[in-house]
């Protein structure tokens, strides 16, 4: 706390100290929003990597292989860009709340981009198979993703909390729309989709609308309205292709159909990363704002409560008006001073405590996210289910019961550590 040297200590250096701790938070939260923001680019181009990666491997190198060194040059710029920023990020100041875990997956998402490196050769050779190479590229996609949501849950500003969780739910939404690219453009240059390729596409599918409910929630408006006109673009040839996709296992269209869907899904997730923009712009201009705000209410109060310049080595203690009963403050300062001051802290308060309510709001809709996640993880575990049926075994549950999902998944994790290992069930 940045205080004068004068003692006793008063109510208003506090008050002042208090309004200081808001403006160190903000300035955190606004790098934090940078970071958020290069993370974003840097799945995006990722993404673009794993389609063409996909791509060339599904085609055995007749096809993207020109396009490799420049998708890999895109992520090595923006890879770049998320390592600059997050050399500025200084553990040993005050951190954010869940410091900690943030820097946790800090870690874990840059354990995970080191294996870019040793998997383009691979790639380029076409020595590792198209589902190995997906599988690294969307472990990587998913770290940087969980790293979105640590900041997401470690975030104390509640209007910049709901633009984060807006934000991390529309990425994850996306992101699951270019795992669907990628297995419809493998089966439609195979010229086929088997059983569990289907389940797939269906559980993607149903988890993309779940994002995108949660994204809907917590969003502005503006960004709502710019969703909504994407939304009503012509979707008929998306449709078709997602629907044999989803309900035909032995295809007869020519092969150029896998590049058709490629070039559809891929303008689609491009606009998705319009939407993905807007929200980082409103998530900055949020936090700018309230910065601003917050460094002016200081600077207000700073001159109304500073103390007078010493001019003698006494202090001056004003006497009470005849008929107020009011003591006066200890400091010297007379009773209508000192209820404007407590008026100062009473507001202070009550926009604290405003601001806790609708934090513990935004954050309780994350834990369900995590509890609900964690009950499907459960039955995909211990009854070989797949994530699409893990949700709605969950659903109906919850509609025999006449509960909410989230009461019955944390139900189920009320019991996990009892239940046997895997491979200890029958």
């Amino acid at each position: 706390m940045s205080r004068t040297s004068a003692f006793p200590p008063s109510a208003g250096d506090f008050l002042l100290a208090s309004k200081r701790c808001e403006i160190t938070v903000l300035q955190q939260l606004l790098q934090m929003g940078q970071l958020v923001g290069r993370v974003s680019q840097l799945i995006h181009v990722l993404q673009r990597e794993r389609g063409s990666v996909n791509i060339y491997l599904c085609s055995q190198g007749a096809m993207f292989g020109e396009r490799l060194a420049g998708r890999a040059q895109e992520v090595e710029q923006a890879e770049l860009a998320v390592q600059r920023l997050l050399a500025q990020l200084d553990a040993a100041s005050t951190p954010l709340a869940g410091a900690s875990r943030l820097f946790n997956r800090i870690a874990c998402a840059l354990h995970h981009l080191t294996a870019l490196p040793a998997l383009r050769p691979q790639v380029r050779q076409r020595q590792i198979s198209q589902p190995a190479a997906m599988s690294t590229f969307n472990n990587i996609i998913h770290s940087l993703l969980a790293l979105v949501f640590e900041a997401a849950d470690a975030c104390v500003e509640p209007a910049m909390a709901r633009a984060l969780i807006a934000m991390f739910s529309f990425m994850q939404g996306k992101e699951l729309a270019g795992q669907e690219r990628a297995i419809g453009a493998a089966g439609f240059a195979s010229m086929r989709f088997s059983e569990q390729d289907q389940q797939r596409l269906l559980a993607l599918i149903e988890g993309q609308e779940r994002c995108f409910d949660t994204f809907r929630d917590f969003a502005d408006a503006a960004t709502l309205a710019q969703w909504a006109r994407m939304q009503r673009q012509d979707p008929r040839e998306f449709e078709r292709l997602r629907r044999i996709a989803c309900t035909q296992r032995q295809l007869s269209d020519p092969l150029d159909t896998s590049l058709r869907w490629f070039d559809i899904t891929s303008a689609r997730i491009d606009l998705m990363k319009q939407i993905e923009d807007r929200l980082e712009e409103a998530l900055m201009a949020g936090c700018r704002r309230s910065l601003d705000e917050a460094q002016r209410a200081l600077a207000q109060d700073h001159a109304a409560w500073a103390p007078p310049p010493a001019q003698d080595s006494y202090a001056v203690f004003v006497a009470a008006p005849a008929g107020d009963a009011a003591p006066l403050l200890g400091e010297g300062i007379n009773p209508y001073l000192g209820r404007s001051m407590m008026e100062m802290i009473r507001q202070q308060s009550q926009r604290l405590q405003a601001l806790s309510a609708e934090l513990a709001s935004a954050h309780a809709t994350l834990h369900e996210r995590k509890q609900v996640e964690r009950a499907k993880g459960l039955l995909m575990q211990h009854r070989g289910l797949t994530e699409q049926q893990a949700h709605g075994l969950l659903r109906k549950m919850a509609m025999n019961q006449n509960r909410r999902l989230i009461d019955i998944a944390e139900a189920m994790l009320a019991v996990a550590d009892i239940l046997p290992q895997a491979e200890d069930t029958p």
